[in-house]
Protein backbone atom coordinates (compact mmCIF):
# COMPACT_ATOMS: atom_id res chain seq x y z
CA UNK A 1 0.00 0.00 0.00
CA UNK A 2 0.98 3.49 -0.53
CA UNK A 3 2.47 5.85 1.96
CA UNK A 4 -0.38 8.20 3.11
CA UNK A 5 -0.14 12.08 2.52
CA UNK A 6 0.52 14.68 5.05
CA UNK A 7 -1.51 17.71 5.48
CA UNK A 8 -0.22 20.21 7.61
CA UNK A 9 -3.67 22.11 9.30
CA UNK A 10 -1.84 26.02 8.72
CA UNK A 11 -2.63 28.52 11.28
CA UNK A 12 -4.88 26.88 13.93
CA UNK A 13 -6.97 30.19 14.34
CA UNK A 14 -7.52 29.95 10.79
CA UNK A 15 -10.14 27.66 8.75
CA UNK A 16 -7.32 24.89 8.01
CA UNK A 17 -8.52 22.72 10.48
CA UNK A 18 -12.42 23.07 9.07
CA UNK A 19 -11.13 22.39 5.56
CA UNK A 20 -8.77 19.39 6.66
CA UNK A 21 -11.70 17.95 8.57
CA UNK A 22 -14.27 18.39 5.53
CA UNK A 23 -12.16 17.10 3.01
CA UNK A 24 -11.79 13.90 5.21
CA UNK A 25 -15.70 14.03 6.02
CA UNK A 26 -16.12 13.82 1.61
CA UNK A 27 -13.27 11.08 1.54
CA UNK A 28 -15.96 8.32 0.29
CA UNK A 29 -17.72 10.31 -2.03
CA UNK A 30 -14.53 12.57 -3.38
CA UNK A 31 -12.39 9.20 -3.53
CA UNK A 32 -9.15 10.96 -1.76
CA UNK A 33 -6.35 9.08 -0.94
CA UNK A 34 -5.55 8.12 2.70
CA UNK A 35 -4.06 11.26 4.35
CA UNK A 36 -3.48 12.77 8.12
CA UNK A 37 -3.60 15.92 9.19
CA UNK A 38 -0.33 17.59 11.61
CA UNK A 39 -0.80 20.40 13.97
CA UNK A 40 -3.02 21.01 17.33
CA UNK A 41 -5.81 18.36 17.77
CA UNK A 42 -7.55 20.95 19.95
CA UNK A 43 -7.87 23.00 16.77
CA UNK A 44 -10.14 21.08 14.91
CA UNK A 45 -12.34 20.21 18.52
CA UNK A 46 -12.74 23.85 18.09
CA UNK A 47 -14.71 23.58 14.78
CA UNK A 48 -16.18 20.23 13.75
CA UNK A 49 -17.35 17.45 15.78
CA UNK A 50 -16.73 14.51 13.94
CA UNK A 51 -14.27 11.70 14.99
CA UNK A 52 -10.35 12.19 14.85
CA UNK A 53 -7.91 9.53 16.07
CA UNK A 54 -4.71 10.79 17.62
CA UNK A 55 -2.20 9.12 15.87
CA UNK A 56 2.25 8.73 17.38
CA UNK A 57 2.43 6.05 14.02
CA UNK A 58 2.07 6.78 10.55
CA UNK A 59 1.58 2.97 10.10
CA UNK A 60 -1.70 3.74 12.08
CA UNK A 61 -2.99 6.15 9.31
CA UNK A 62 -4.37 3.28 6.85
CA UNK A 63 -5.83 1.61 10.04
CA UNK A 64 -7.80 4.87 11.49
CA UNK A 65 -8.58 6.68 7.97
CA UNK A 66 -11.48 4.39 7.52
CA UNK A 67 -13.58 5.89 10.73
CA UNK A 68 -11.58 8.72 11.92
CA UNK A 69 -9.07 11.55 10.68
CA UNK A 70 -5.97 10.72 11.85
CA UNK A 71 -4.01 13.23 13.83
CA UNK A 72 -0.39 13.57 14.46
CA UNK A 73 -0.91 15.93 17.22
CA UNK A 74 1.17 18.54 18.02
CA UNK A 75 0.16 20.49 21.46
CA UNK A 76 0.60 23.59 22.90
CA UNK A 77 -0.89 25.82 20.55
CA UNK A 78 -1.71 28.32 23.33
CA UNK A 79 -5.47 29.45 23.51
CA UNK A 80 -7.01 28.79 20.21
CA UNK A 81 -9.79 30.75 19.31
CA UNK A 82 -10.78 30.54 15.46
CA UNK A 83 -10.62 34.23 14.04
CA UNK A 84 -7.87 35.37 16.73
CA UNK A 85 -4.61 34.52 15.13
CA UNK A 86 -1.68 35.14 18.14
CA UNK A 87 2.04 34.15 17.68
CA UNK A 88 1.83 30.86 19.42
CA UNK A 89 -0.17 29.46 16.99
CA UNK A 90 2.03 30.63 14.60
CA UNK A 91 4.91 28.56 16.31
CA UNK A 92 2.26 25.35 15.98
CA UNK A 93 1.61 26.50 12.24
CA UNK A 94 5.63 26.36 12.15
CA UNK A 95 6.49 22.86 14.01
CA UNK A 96 3.66 21.69 11.43
CA UNK A 97 5.29 22.66 8.49
CA UNK A 98 8.34 21.46 9.71
CA UNK A 99 7.53 17.91 11.01
CA UNK A 100 5.12 17.14 7.96
CA UNK A 101 8.05 18.05 5.32
CA UNK A 102 10.57 16.07 7.10
CA UNK A 103 7.99 13.07 7.15
CA UNK A 104 7.88 13.24 3.24
CA UNK A 105 11.25 13.20 2.87
CA UNK A 106 11.70 10.68 4.88
CA UNK A 107 9.38 8.63 2.57
CA UNK A 108 6.69 8.32 5.86
CA UNK A 109 4.28 10.30 3.72
CA UNK A 110 4.47 10.17 0.06
CA UNK A 111 3.06 13.95 -0.54
CA UNK A 112 2.85 17.32 1.39
CA UNK A 113 -0.12 19.22 1.23
CA UNK A 114 0.02 22.65 3.68
CA UNK A 115 -2.68 23.93 5.33
CA UNK A 116 -2.93 28.14 5.03
CA UNK A 117 -0.79 30.49 7.41
CA UNK A 118 -0.79 34.19 8.75
CA UNK A 119 2.39 35.81 7.39
CA UNK A 120 1.78 38.49 10.00
CA UNK A 121 2.16 36.23 12.82
CA UNK A 122 4.78 34.53 11.62
CA UNK A 123 7.01 37.29 10.56
CA UNK A 124 6.72 37.83 14.58
CA UNK A 125 8.39 34.57 15.33
CA UNK A 126 11.35 35.17 13.13
CA UNK A 127 9.39 33.18 9.67
CA UNK A 128 12.01 34.88 6.83
CA UNK A 129 10.38 33.74 3.94
CA UNK A 130 8.26 35.17 1.40
CA UNK A 131 5.98 32.02 1.72
CA UNK A 132 5.52 28.32 2.37
CA UNK A 133 7.13 27.51 -0.53
CA UNK A 134 10.08 28.88 -0.11
CA UNK A 135 10.74 27.58 3.48
CA UNK A 136 9.87 24.00 1.55
CA UNK A 137 12.23 24.89 -1.11
CA UNK A 138 14.77 25.09 1.54
CA UNK A 139 14.14 22.11 3.50
CA UNK A 140 15.12 20.34 0.66
CA UNK A 141 18.04 22.08 -0.51
CA UNK A 142 16.40 23.92 -3.47
CA UNK A 143 17.30 27.15 -4.32
CA UNK A 144 14.38 30.00 -3.75
CA UNK A 145 14.86 30.56 -7.51
CA UNK A 146 14.57 27.07 -8.67
CA UNK A 147 11.44 26.58 -7.21
CA UNK A 148 8.45 27.35 -8.96
CA UNK A 149 4.49 28.57 -7.58
CA UNK A 150 2.04 27.24 -9.71
CA UNK A 151 -1.41 27.79 -9.37
CA UNK A 152 -3.62 25.37 -11.49
CA UNK A 153 -7.01 24.81 -11.66
CA UNK A 154 -9.00 22.27 -14.46
CA UNK A 155 -8.30 24.43 -17.46
CA UNK A 156 -5.56 26.78 -16.48
CA UNK A 157 -2.12 26.78 -14.93
CA UNK A 158 -0.19 30.10 -13.75
CA UNK A 159 3.11 30.41 -12.77
CA UNK A 160 3.94 34.16 -11.62
CA UNK A 161 8.06 34.84 -12.53
CA UNK A 162 8.65 37.00 -9.11
CA UNK A 163 6.14 36.61 -6.52
CA UNK A 164 5.99 38.21 -2.97
CA UNK A 165 6.91 41.55 -3.00
CA UNK A 166 5.91 45.04 -3.52
CA UNK A 167 4.59 45.68 -7.73
CA UNK A 168 7.45 48.80 -7.46
CA UNK A 169 10.01 46.36 -7.37
CA UNK A 170 8.94 43.89 -9.76
CA UNK A 171 10.70 45.76 -13.15
CA UNK A 172 14.08 45.70 -11.58
CA UNK A 173 13.74 42.01 -10.30
CA UNK A 174 12.86 40.92 -13.64
CA UNK A 175 16.14 39.31 -15.28
CA UNK A 176 16.60 36.88 -17.90
CA UNK A 177 18.22 34.15 -15.76
CA UNK A 178 15.25 34.55 -13.42
CA UNK A 179 13.16 33.95 -16.54
CA UNK A 180 14.86 31.14 -17.59
CA UNK A 181 15.34 29.47 -13.93
CA UNK A 182 11.62 29.61 -13.86
CA UNK A 183 10.23 28.33 -17.41
CA UNK A 184 13.03 25.72 -17.32
CA UNK A 185 11.88 24.27 -13.70
CA UNK A 186 7.99 24.81 -15.11
CA UNK A 187 8.82 22.63 -18.33
CA UNK A 188 10.14 19.92 -15.61
CA UNK A 189 7.47 19.81 -13.46
CA UNK A 190 5.34 19.60 -15.94
CA UNK A 191 6.74 16.51 -17.28
CA UNK A 192 7.70 14.99 -13.69
CA UNK A 193 3.74 15.93 -11.92
CA UNK A 194 2.06 15.68 -14.87
CA UNK A 195 3.25 13.86 -17.89
CA UNK A 196 3.26 16.66 -20.11
CA UNK A 197 6.95 15.57 -21.96
CA UNK A 198 6.61 18.79 -24.54
CA UNK A 199 5.19 21.22 -22.48
CA UNK A 200 3.82 24.49 -24.01
CA UNK A 201 4.82 27.75 -22.15
CA UNK A 202 3.36 31.46 -22.44
CA UNK A 203 4.55 34.47 -21.82
CA UNK A 204 2.52 37.43 -20.48
CA UNK A 205 4.23 40.66 -21.57
CA UNK A 206 5.08 42.99 -18.66
CA UNK A 207 3.67 46.03 -20.11
CA UNK A 208 0.37 47.31 -21.50
CA UNK A 209 -0.05 45.23 -25.10
CA UNK A 210 3.22 43.41 -24.67
CA UNK A 211 5.28 47.04 -24.59
CA UNK A 212 3.98 48.08 -27.79
CA UNK A 213 7.49 47.47 -29.57
CA UNK A 214 8.83 49.00 -26.77
CA UNK A 215 6.96 52.48 -26.91
CA UNK A 216 4.92 51.41 -23.67
CA UNK A 217 8.21 49.91 -21.83
CA UNK A 218 11.65 47.38 -22.57
CA UNK A 219 10.96 45.08 -20.57
CA UNK A 220 9.34 42.23 -23.15
CA UNK A 221 12.74 43.65 -25.47
CA UNK A 222 15.33 43.38 -22.64
CA UNK A 223 14.30 40.61 -21.30
CA UNK A 224 11.35 38.46 -22.05
CA UNK A 225 11.65 38.16 -25.94
CA UNK A 226 16.06 36.99 -25.45
CA UNK A 227 14.65 34.90 -22.59
CA UNK A 228 12.54 32.70 -24.73
CA UNK A 229 14.62 33.30 -27.70
CA UNK A 230 17.38 31.06 -25.56
CA UNK A 231 14.35 28.68 -23.71
CA UNK A 232 13.51 27.88 -27.85
CA UNK A 233 17.35 27.16 -28.44
CA UNK A 234 17.09 24.68 -25.67
CA UNK A 235 14.11 23.00 -27.13
CA UNK A 236 11.86 24.12 -24.78
CA UNK A 237 8.10 25.38 -26.64
CA UNK A 238 7.93 28.73 -25.88
CA UNK A 239 5.76 31.21 -26.61
CA UNK A 240 5.03 35.13 -26.84
CA UNK A 241 5.63 37.35 -25.17
CA UNK A 242 1.64 38.12 -25.29
CA UNK A 243 -0.66 40.83 -23.79
CA UNK A 244 -1.51 39.49 -20.61
CA UNK A 245 -5.38 40.59 -21.48
CA UNK A 246 -5.92 38.56 -24.01
CA UNK A 247 -4.07 35.41 -22.88
CA UNK A 248 -7.08 34.12 -20.18
CA UNK A 249 -10.23 33.37 -22.63
CA UNK A 250 -11.04 29.70 -23.43
CA UNK A 251 -9.15 29.67 -26.85
CA UNK A 252 -6.55 31.79 -25.54
CA UNK A 253 -6.20 28.89 -22.88
CA UNK A 254 -6.45 26.32 -25.36
CA UNK A 255 -3.14 26.94 -27.17
CA UNK A 256 -0.26 26.21 -23.70
CA UNK A 257 -0.03 24.19 -21.37
CA UNK A 258 1.10 26.36 -18.43
CA UNK A 259 1.38 30.87 -18.26
CA UNK A 260 4.05 32.52 -17.34
CA UNK A 261 3.27 36.05 -15.74
CA UNK A 262 6.23 38.56 -14.81
CA UNK A 263 4.02 39.55 -11.33
CA UNK A 264 2.30 38.28 -8.97
CA UNK A 265 -1.35 39.43 -9.36
CA UNK A 266 -0.99 39.10 -13.36
CA UNK A 267 -0.97 35.14 -12.57
CA UNK A 268 -3.51 34.93 -9.36
CA UNK A 269 -6.44 37.20 -11.11
CA UNK A 270 -6.82 34.83 -13.55
CA UNK A 271 -6.83 31.67 -11.91
CA UNK A 272 -8.41 32.77 -8.69
CA UNK A 273 -11.27 34.24 -10.78
CA UNK A 274 -11.96 31.19 -12.87
CA UNK A 275 -11.25 28.57 -9.83
CA UNK A 276 -11.61 30.23 -6.60
CA UNK A 277 -13.02 27.40 -4.83
CA UNK A 278 -10.41 24.63 -6.36
CA UNK A 279 -7.55 26.37 -7.30
CA UNK A 280 -4.61 24.43 -5.91
CA UNK A 281 -0.75 25.71 -5.23
CA UNK A 282 2.16 23.06 -6.42
CA UNK A 283 5.17 23.98 -6.09
CA UNK A 284 7.83 22.52 -8.78
CA UNK A 285 10.99 21.84 -8.80
CA UNK A 286 11.08 20.10 -5.51
CA UNK A 287 11.97 16.22 -4.77
CA UNK A 288 9.15 15.76 -2.81
CA UNK A 289 5.43 17.03 -4.02
CA UNK A 290 4.05 19.35 -2.09
CA UNK A 291 0.27 21.29 -2.81
CA UNK A 292 -1.85 23.24 -1.31
CA UNK A 293 -5.21 25.19 -1.46
CA UNK A 294 -5.03 28.38 -3.08
CA UNK A 295 -6.45 30.70 -0.55
CA UNK A 296 -5.43 32.21 3.03
CA UNK A 297 -6.53 31.61 6.43
CA UNK A 298 -9.95 33.47 6.11
CA UNK A 299 -9.60 34.87 9.87
CA UNK A 300 -12.81 36.52 9.26
CA UNK A 301 -15.03 33.43 8.50
CA UNK A 302 -13.03 30.52 10.48
CA UNK A 303 -15.30 28.89 13.66
CA UNK A 304 -18.44 29.93 11.38
CA UNK A 305 -18.42 26.17 9.19
CA UNK A 306 -18.15 28.60 6.22
CA UNK A 307 -15.46 27.45 4.53
CA UNK A 308 -15.45 25.70 1.24
CA UNK A 309 -13.29 22.34 1.47
CA UNK A 310 -12.83 22.39 -2.37
CA UNK A 311 -9.98 23.39 -3.15
CA UNK A 312 -8.23 21.66 -0.26
CA UNK A 313 -9.83 18.45 -1.81
CA UNK A 314 -8.43 19.37 -5.25
CA UNK A 315 -4.95 20.13 -3.54
CA UNK A 316 -4.90 16.16 -1.78
CA UNK A 317 -5.91 14.98 -5.19
CA UNK A 318 -3.55 16.86 -7.10
CA UNK A 319 -0.99 15.79 -4.91
CA UNK A 320 -1.93 12.22 -5.14
CA UNK A 321 -1.92 11.80 -8.73
CA UNK A 322 1.65 13.67 -9.23
CA UNK A 323 2.96 11.42 -6.42
CA UNK A 324 1.70 8.06 -8.09
CA UNK A 325 3.30 9.96 -11.77
CA UNK A 326 6.23 10.42 -10.12
CA UNK A 327 6.93 7.06 -8.88
CA UNK A 328 5.13 5.17 -12.26
CA UNK A 329 8.13 6.80 -14.42
CA UNK A 330 10.81 6.05 -11.55
CA UNK A 331 9.62 2.58 -12.00
CA UNK A 332 9.77 2.58 -15.31
CA UNK A 333 13.07 3.71 -15.84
Amino acid sequence: MSAPLAVSMGDPAGIGPEIVAKAWARRVEEALPPFFAVGDVRAIGRVWNGPVARITDIADVARAFGVALPVLTIDDAGDIVPGEPDVEGARCAMRSLELATGLVQSGAARALVTGPVGKAQLYQIGFSYPGQTEFVAERCGIARDNAVMMLAGPGLRVVPITTHVPLVEVAGLLTIELVLAKARATARGLDRNFGITSPRLAFAGFNPHAGEAGTIGREEIDVLIPAIERLRAEGIDALGPFAADTMFHDRARAGYDAALCPYHDMALIPIKTLYFDDGVNMTLGLPIVRTSPDHGTAFGIAGRDRANAGATIAAIRMAAAAADHRAASAEAS
